[in-house]
């Protein structure tokens, strides 16, 4: 593929989080350590799930999908975000920056399926518990992970294919740390406002689906749980809440930064933040702080 004929950027230069000194000495040794956190949290679920033979259940095979996700996420942007703030300069080529957007949208599209696939499971679970094991069968959970992927592909490929026929001729300074779609497309020096419309079409309408459908999902399982036992009530509303939390972390930035009009549209550097960086933080603390059967688990995989 080629880029469209009359562009001349070859690289765009990245304001970062802050101009102070000060301040990017400090992010470096935060950040380094947050990454550093990421990536040993989700680590530790994959190899906790992966070795312990009574967390083989279709639940923790998605809970160890979503944490790889997870990981990934965390390190398309982050990773230089912290090297650059040692740098003056904070440059990225055009292929870099191509890159950084269709793995953000791929991720991203990616994991909001795998939440709707986990409701899924959890509402077989709950609602359905006899049949729990034929119905989440590993034919099915081997779908609803390649469909997860496959609609982040799609997504992203749709974004990305109207990004290759924009001609950047101009300015190419990006008030970020990575490059965010919004932001670049606003530097092509042709008019988008089409395109902006197509990308917020895209991105509102399967975050819009996915989380309507997570809606419906614990909606009808929340409804369920409420004529259960008072002890089985208690167990499925603790699972419940850590999901229902990760939910809502991952929706609400995207939310102020993914659906929010374009010609209003101002990126919100902390909720970028957010979204990139501590959402894959938290999501292991959530699940391993509410779950008792991987804190179990891990428990005696570091021999506590």
């Amino acid at each position: 593929m080629e880029r469209a004929n009359h562009s001349v950027v070859s690289e765009f230069i990245l304001l970062g989080l802050s101009k102070s000194q000060n301040l990017q000495i400090l992010f470096f040794l935060g950040f380094s350590v947050v990454f550093v956190g990421i990536v040993l949290g989700n680590l530790l679920i994959l190899v906790t799930v992966t070795f312990d033979s009574h967390l083989h259940t279709p639940m923790y095979f998605l809970l160890s999908n979503l944490s790889c996700t997870d990981m990934i996420l965390a390190s398309f942007a982050t990773p230089k975000m912290i090297v650059d703030f040692l740098r003056e300069r904070k440059t990225i080529s055009w292929w870099g920056c191509y890159s950084q957007m269709f793995f953000m949208h791929l991720l991203g599209g990616s994991e909001m399926m795998l939440l709707v696939a986990m409701a899924i499971d959890r509402y077989v679970a709950i609602c359905k518990p006899l049949h729990y094991m034929t119905i989440m069968s590993p034919r099915v959970l081997t779908g609803l992970l390649l469909s997860s992927y496959a609609v982040g592909f799609v997504h992203s490929s749709s974004q990305m294919a109207f990004m290759l026929t924009l001609p950047f001729c101009g300015p190419n300074v990006i008030d970020s740390f990575f490059c965010d779609l919004p932001l670049v497309i606003k530097l092509a020096c042709k008019d988008t406002y089409i395109l902006q419309l197509l990308v917020i079409a895209d991105s509102g309408l399967l975050s819009l689906v996915c989380f309507l459908l997570l809606l419906v999902s614990y909606g009808v399982i929340i409804f369920s749980v409420k004529y259960r036992a008072a002890s089985r009530s208690s167990k499925a509303f603790s699972t419940l809440s850590a999901h229902i939390t990760v939910v809502t972390l991952f929706f609400a930035p995207c939310v102020f930064i993914y659906v929010w009009p374009f010609r209003r549209y101002s990126v919100d550097k902390i909720l970028s933040v957010f979204y990139t960086i501590f959402t894959p933080l938290l999501n292991p603390i959530i699940y391993t702080l509410r779950n008792q059967e991987v804190k179990a688990a891990i428990k005696k995989r570091l021999c506590i």
